[in-house]
């Protein structure tokens, strides 16, 4: 079996890397741990912007590289076949790809249960991956509920 746990490095990733954990070893599963890292959109074209700008995305892309790696180095201590991943582009479009080329059997993605107003303006990432993916989903709810 193999999984692809899709984590943003917010206060919910210990609740999908949790879940995600669970059933790796529940199921003796392969686990990628996924952060897409959105580029920057003066990025998109062919400008790249000033030496500072472009400093500032590498030290952020090297931080968020070291959080993943930490959580599967975590995981493969606890005997999880544990690979991080950190892939730049399109949230929606990235997750999907990485699922389809690696071929995984679930995808466990967190909801952070925005209201109505932010999905009618912004659209929602796990919304996107249950439209378009190709294999079962399991979504963890991250947001707490008064």
């Amino acid at each position: 079996m193999k999984i692809l746990a899709v984590v943003d490095l917010s206060e919910s990733t210990a609740n999908i890397v949790e879940k995600a954990e669970e059933l790796a070893n529940a199921l003796l599963a392969k686990l990628w741990l996924l952060h897409v890292a959105e580029p920057e959109p003066d990025f998109v074209g062919y400008d790249v912007g000033p030496q500072s700008v472009r400093d500032t995305l590498s030290q952020k892309f090297h931080d968020q590289h070291r959080q993943i790696q930490e959580i599967a180095e975590r995981m493969r201590g606890n005997g999880i076949d544990a690979t991080a991943l950190l892939v730049q582009g399109s949230t929606v479009e990235t997750i999907l790809h990485e699922a389809s080329r690696l071929d995984v059997d679930m995808i466990v993605i967190g909801s952070h249960g925005r209201g109505a107003m932010y999905h009618l303006l912004m659209g929602s990432v796990t919304e996107g991956v249950l439209h378009a993916a190709k294999c079962p989903i399991l979504v963890v709810p991250t947001h707490n509920r008064k």
